[in-house]
């Protein structure tokens, strides 16, 4: 939601993709449920891969404003997860020069109601977003399927798409 304003395609996919960045250090579950607790909220939530992630953006867009959704976009991650991915499991932020957690006493489990009204509000305001910009998040994923849900959306709440 960061990047919706942005009228390149590209800008927009480079903030969703800084976004989602984070979670590039779950792959590890593919192998072992131990390695991915072992390293998830460690190797990509923290300091070294927002800047990794805003060079990359920087280099894709040549674009400040890009640059710096981006990096909003991927601390707006992490602080999610630090709220809302369950007590006792910190992001460690400055991982790999320091070993220092975050963790703070006022997270919530993954399965919470605190999770489920963030994510409903999420999916309203994407959808409520969709009808003056005429496109939604899964632009990313297929802009043929994004043309689809904006078509039906505007056809639904009686607005036709420009």
């Amino acid at each position: 939601m960061c990047g919706a304003r942005l009228d390149a395609r590209r800008d927009r996919v480079a903030v969703t993709l800084a976004a989602v960045a984070p979670d590039v250090d779950g792959i590890g579950l593919l192998w072992s449920e131990d390695l991915y607790v072992a390293w998830h909220h460690r190797l990509a939530h923290g300091a070294l891969w927002a800047i990794i992630t805003a060079v990359t953006v920087a280099l894709v867009s040549r674009n400040v404003r890009v640059t710096l959704l981006a990096v909003l976009a991927f601390h707006t991650h992490i602080l999610a997860d630090l709220a809302g991915s369950g007590p006792g499991w910190p992001i460690f932020y400055t991982w790999p020069m320091t070993e220092t957690q975050w963790l703070p006493d006022w997270q919530w489990d993954l399965a919470s109601w605190q999770n489920s009204t963030f994510g409903l509000a999420t999916v309203l305001v994407c959808l409520w977003c969709a009808l003056p910009l005429r496109r939604t998040p899964l632009e990313v994923l297929s802009v043929k399927a994004d043309t689809a849900v904006v078509g039906a959306l505007h056809q639904r709440f009686g607005r036709k798409p420009v």
